[in-house]
């Protein structure tokens, strides 16, 4: 690249920087209490992946998409997972019209085409492995062949949240499912009593509608967000030693008896089935990346790894059965460890 060249995609990327800001900015103005799920989502955005919403009923996830559809423009469409949901149902829909012909119409994937830049797929573990399928598809290939032509959707991003606390008529996502989605993020029942108070009692918050009205629309252009994307991933880099780090780390979680590692009553011969993939650990690279630009620098240190290192890397790694249940308790323990455990550069 030339000298020119570089300095205009710096400019550029200082603009977008300053966008993502006010961006962060905004949506925390309007969904209380979540500024580390509002700055993890601004990372996945900027990074372009998918993410798996988890968290509490009535907390505010399908608020805060809402909020950033309209801040970043596009289309936003959303489908409820329910148990007799079939993969069609995204597609297209049927019915009789006034003339009594049947008639099919655009589905909610379809419905906007290329201008879809936003699908929240609600309370997915309702839906059956058959829809999740077709899910995969479109979040891998942004593309879904219907209607015998294919739709492609360059702008996408797909957010989902699950249903943690019922487990009859759900169908739990399998571990390949789970590797697809780029982050994971909690997004959890505030704890700050004054935020708590003015949830309950500020009517400014009782009217959904009005609230992410508050956001200002298009603040960045959705249909630029892949160029800015690869051009933070193209200059931001990495040196050999927080490579080898990365590399470390990975291996501490797939082996973590080999490593050293131990927690409380656990067994850590037995501890991890799976600890990842090398798409898990690129995606951890790109969020690190994305964390890098944001704080001003042009080079990942081991910081930008380890914030984001839990949301990214936790749901790829896979426990024995017997520790699933305390899945959330042992993961943080688990990072914790790894982290004391493995030197940084």
């Amino acid at each position: 690249m030339s000298a020119e060249l570089a300095c205009e995609r710096d400019a550029l990327l200082e603009d977008w920087r300053s966008a993502a800001f006010r961006l962060q900015r905004e949506i925390g103005k309007a969904i209380l209490g979540q500024d580390r799920a509002v700055r993890l989502l601004v990372i996945a955005i900027f990074a372009r992946g998918h993410v798996l919403l988890e968290g509490d009923v009535g907390a505010g996830k399908t608020t805060m998409l809402r909020a950033f559809a309209r801040a970043i423009g596009g289309a936003f469409e959303r489908i409820e997972g329910m148990v007799d949901l079939m993969p069609s149902d995204l597609i297209y829909y049927t019915y009789l019209g006034a003339d009594g012909r049947p008639r099919v119409d655009p589905g909610p994937v379809l419905r906007n085409e290329g201008d879809l830049s936003i699908f929240f797929f609600n309370e997915i573990n309702r839906a059956r492995p058959q829809v999740h399928s077709l899910l995969l598809r479109l979040m891998a290939e942004r593309s879904v062949v219907a209607l015998n032509r294919a739709y492609r959707f360059p702008h996408l991003q797909v957010f989902a949240d699950r249903n943690r606390i019922e487990k009859e008529e759900t169908f739990e996502l399998p571990a390949a499912a789970r590797d697809r989605f780029f982050m994971e993020i909690g997004i959890e029942t505030p704890k700050d009593a004054d935020i708590r108070r003015a949830l309950i009692f500020d009517p400014r918050f009782h009217d959904v509608d009005a609230l992410v009205h508050s956001v200002p629309e298009n603040m960045i252009d959705y249909r630029d967000l892949n160029v800015v994307a690869q051009a933070i991933q193209s200059r931001v880099r990495s040196s050999e030693a927080l490579e080898r780090y990365v590399v470390a780390l990975w291996d501490a979680v797939t082996e973590p008896a080999a490593a050293g590692i131990d927690i409380p009553d656990v067994d850590m011969e037995r501890l991890v089935l799976g600890g990842g993939s090398p798409r898990g650990l690129s995606y951890l690279a790109r969020a690190a990346r994305v964390r890098a630009w944001l704080e001003g620098r042009d080079i990942i240190v081991p910081e930008d790894i380890r914030d984001v290192f839990v949301e990214t890397m936790a749901h790829r790694i896979f426990l024995h059965p017997v520790y699933e249940l305390r899945r959330d308790a042992i993961m943080r323990d688990f990072c914790r460890a790894v982290f004391a455990k493995v030197p940084a550069p």
